[in-house]
């Protein structure tokens, strides 16, 4: 009866410590995948603002960018935000003299291990035109993201005056 009743408490005891390691197992990565998920969903919010100057200029919304990012992404994980939106703005400003220059051309050069300016060329584009293309595509990325950030800036401005007008 002793023996039982010790062999009962024994496996008691170490089911009760295989419940509490497998519920602390289940809380740490609750724990992480929730860190994970709000981390990735910050991210995404981060990106989806990001998009938005150049989104602008190609006559698109910030959402509908970010999705093609991703979606490009899944096919080429390599593809930074800078090389897609490059083929973009490359397409939209050579695609009308060039119909063969296409942002998923581009994207399909840069996934086959081409840089931007080698897939230009491949496309029909002599050097020097690959470059002035990249800087052109350079200068009116930055030209779109300042035209946002100083909208916003005068955005927040406006709300400051506003507010001491108020108080």
């Amino acid at each position: 009866m002793k023996l039982t009743v010790l062999m009962t408490l024994a496996m008691l005891a170490a089911s009760t410590t295989t419940t509490t390691a497998a519920q602390q197992h289940a809380r740490t990565v609750h724990v992480r995948s929730t860190t994970d998920s709000s981390r990735l969903e910050r991210q995404k919010t981060a990106n989806l603002k990001a998009f938005r100057g150049i989104a602008a200029k190609l006559n698109t919304t910030p959402a509908a960018l970010q999705n093609a990012f991703e979606t490009a992404r899944t096919a080429n994980p390599k593809l930074s935000r800078g090389n897609f939106i490059a083929a973009n703005v490359l397409a939209d400003n050579l695609g009308a003299r060039h119909p063969n220059i296409t942002t998923q051309a581009i994207l399909s050069g840069l996934q086959s291990g081409k840089s931007v300016g080698q897939t230009l060329q491949s496309l029909g584009l002599s050097a020097s035109e690959a470059k002035q293309a990249r800087r052109a595509a350079d200068h009116d990325t930055k030209v779109a993201n300042k035209l946002v950030k100083d909208a916003d800036n005068r955005a927040r401005q406006d709300h400051r005056e506003a507010n001491r007008g108020t108080s």
